[in-house]
């Protein structure tokens, strides 16, 4: 029997159909040949890379809160590690994708978080997006003492990298940003002892319109490839064609699955599910349209829909 893809065995072992969706793009960005292309376009370290070189750099890594499978082959995902940071007073947080790479034969290691966000608006999400991702940095730093350095042994902290792959509204061609320290001598001859690159946040903005040209980025164009469509055999030309991913038999197979999830119950289900839940909270009469829609993400006009459409029912 063949070995299955870690996309097979998340479609396999998934729940509800919000949970299974959620699961397969967690999946899929935290596959070997995809980590290694977004590696490779962000981080100055892989740049120039080949992507079976980086692959080989990849070590630990955890999904979420997801456990691996006894008994279930880990091709296309590599190893476990812990994705929860606690501190007292301050609660647990669960990274979406958390990983280790190591370069320089090995003799240096990154920790790499990666997360998959809808939005980027300050006011569907109530913070500014560039403010969590300096939190996740510090905590990530901080999470290291008595793990990778002990005591006041410094100069052993690892460099940890945040990259955040967010959907938004840019209709040109998306956009990659990178946030990190900087120094700047405010008086007399530098130095030379501040090191700046222990800490690197990446924003990669896709493009949520399908009515819109190909990204003339090599990362941007992959992940939207990989993640925007519904045609499952369309998807696969193009990771196979356009970016040179190798597609197993199982891959394939459920790759299918996904789209076949993503065009019927994500269109039929999920959004059925959210206007319930709209119609629920209308019923409740205690909020207002604009806390449903900070809610639901339905428009204002779609709730106002509703509400009129439940008045008449009555």
């Amino acid at each position: 029997m063949k070995e299955q893809t870690n996309l097979a065995i998340a479609i396999d072992s998934a729940g509800s159909t919000s949970d299974m969706y959620d699961k397969i793009m967690k999946e899929l960005l935290a596959d070997k040949q995809v980590l290694a292309r977004i590696l490779r376009n962000t981080m100055s370290e892989f740049k120039g890379m080949e992507i079976p070189d980086i692959i080989q750099c990849l070590g630990e890594i955890d999904i979420d809160k997801q456990n691996v499978e006894p008994g279930l082959s880990n091709v296309g995902k590599v190893e476990r590690t812990a994705t929860e940071n606690s501190t007292y007073g301050e609660g647990t947080i669960y990274y979406d994708i958390r990983f280790s790479a190591y370069i320089k034969s090995r003799t240096v290691k990154i920790l790499i978080n990666v997360e998959a966000q809808k939005s980027i608006k300050p006011n569907e999400l109530k913070y500014h997006i560039v403010n969590r991702i300096v939190f996740y940095l510090a905590r990530m730093i901080s999470a290291e003492k008595e793990v990778e350095f002990f005591r006041s042994d410094y100069d052993n902290i690892k460099k940890v990298a945040s990259i955040w792959i967010c959907m938004s509204d840019q209709k040109n061609d998306g956009s990659i940003e990178k946030l990190s320290l900087s120094t700047e001598e405010l008086y007399g001859d530098s130095t030379g002892l501040l090191s700046t690159d222990l800490m690197e946040g990446y924003l990669i903005c896709l493009r949520k319109s399908n009515n819109v040209n190909e990204s003339k980025n090599e990362l941007i164009s992959m992940l939207e490839d990989l993640i925007k469509g519904k045609d499952a055999e369309e998807k696969k030309k193009k990771l196979q064609t356009k970016h040179h991913m190798i597609m197993s038999e199982e891959f394939e197979g459920r790759l299918s699955q996904m789209c076949n999830l993503s065009g019927w119950v994500l269109e039929q289900g999920i959004e059925q599910g959210i206007e319930q839940t709209a119609i629920k909270l209308i019923h409740l009469k205690k909020y207002t349209d604009e806390e449903i829609h900070n809610i639901t993400e339905l428009s204002l006009e779609q709730i106002k829909k509703l509400r009129e459409r439940e008045l008449c029912e009555a």
